[in-house]
């Protein structure tokens, strides 16, 4: 006898098979870090607030921009404590307030000053190096999640005169110096340093503005 195989059915059956099935991941949410308002760029450099790339009245980053007395929204020729509109005179944060606010009223839609606590926030939640950007010195900022805004040592505004452009900078914000009439909060940058203090309302100093 020959050994054969035994059929027992010669009709073929299919076997279901289990194939592990993959969920699909959702994409990954793109968060804008870059964007316009009302024509002007600004950066999120992951805090409260998203901030412009360049001083109000400046035509790039570097360019130091236009010089504002605080609660002022026009430049003036002239910078003293008795041509100032709010010298010794009671005031409240002016943020957003499009009469005294030089962001707000140049610029408009949502744009405004900084508070004294967004500038505090910019000062210690950022990596600050001192650089030469467009052949004017400042500071570069950059957040947490990569992204910088450079801030150029503009000097400032007093009388006449323009003092130390390229030594120093102070950037107003837009809260009042506490019960000190005569003064207002402000950032105040040159190489090594970096601080939240105030100056007299009535100098020139630029404008960086902030947006929601």
């Amino acid at each position: 006898f020959e050994d054969k195989p035994l059929v027992i059915n010669e009709t073929l059956v299919a076997v279901p098979v289990r194939v592990p099935v993959q969920e699909e991941k959702p994409a990954p949410v793109k968060v804008a870090t870059r964007g316009v308002i009302n024509g002007h760029e600004y950066v999120d450099l992951g805090l409260s607030v998203k901030w412009a790339t360049m001083n109000v009245g400046a035509s790039s980053p570097s360019d130091y921009g236009s010089y504002f007395a605080w609660g002022e929204i026009r430049t003036k020729s002239k910078y003293t404590f008795d041509n100032s509109v709010t010298y010794e005179k009671d005031f409240n944060d002016i943020s957003g307030n499009r009469q005294y606010d030089a962001a707000r009223s140049n610029w408009g839609s949502s744009w405004r000053l900084p508070t004294q606590k967004e500038l505090e926030e910019l000062v210690n939640k950022c990596k600050w190096a001192w650089t030469t950007q467009g052949g004017h010195k400042g500071y570069t900022v950059t957040g947490s999640n990569g992204n910088s805004i450079f801030l150029p040592a503009a000097g400032w505004r007093y009388g006449t005169s323009t003092s130390y452009v390229g030594v120093n900078g102070f950037y107003w914000s837009s809260t009042p110096y506490g019960s000190h009439i005569q003064g207002a909060y402000g950032l105040s940058i040159f190489e090594g340093y970096r601080s939240v203090g105030w100056n007299g309302r009535y100098y020139g100093h630029s404008v960086r503005a902030v947006a929601e």
